[in-house]
């Protein structure tokens, strides 16, 4: 049987554009690690949530591997990454729904080279992304 790319990036462009469309504002929530540009000053028991709405957000980018755009916190302007091992989340704001995701082991999506500012890059393995399959929560 063929290996598969993971259903999670899919979905959680799916559930953004839902919000989108009807006229949420969508947040992630994030386990931080040591693969994840965040503001720390933010991070609450290891998690933070993000705005990810069009407004709040500049060259938001959901791939397959990461999340990246740059927003402002605290009136400064700040690059973030989030990978897509460390989205738990993404629901509407203004109600709750969206979809929550078990949390996967970095080591499945971050490759050997790391860079000199302690941050991971996308590994370019991709079979290891392939075999993990996201186990999802619909919250209603």
């Amino acid at each position: 049987m063929a290996d598969f790319t993971s259903t999670k990036p899919y979905l959680v462009r799916a559930i953004h554009e839902w919000c989108m469309d009807n006229g949420c504002t969508p947040h992630l929530l994030v386990v931080v690690d040591s693969h994840t540009r965040v503001p720390v000053a933010y991070v609450k028991n290891g998690e933070i949530v993000l705005n990810v709405n069009y407004t709040a957000t500049k060259d938001l980018l959901i791939d397959n591997e990461a999340i990246s755009f740059s927003a402002r916190f605290g009136g400064v302007s700040q690059n973030l990454y989030v990978p897509m091992h460390a989205v738990k989340g993404i629901f509407a704001r203004e109600n709750g729904q969206g979809m929550f995701f078990e949390i996967e082991d970095a080591s499945d999506y971050v490759g050997k080279n790391e860079a000199s500012d302690g941050h991971a890059e996308p590994s370019e393995d991709k079979n290891a992304i392939k075999s993990k399959k996201p186990t999802l929560t619909i919250v209603k």
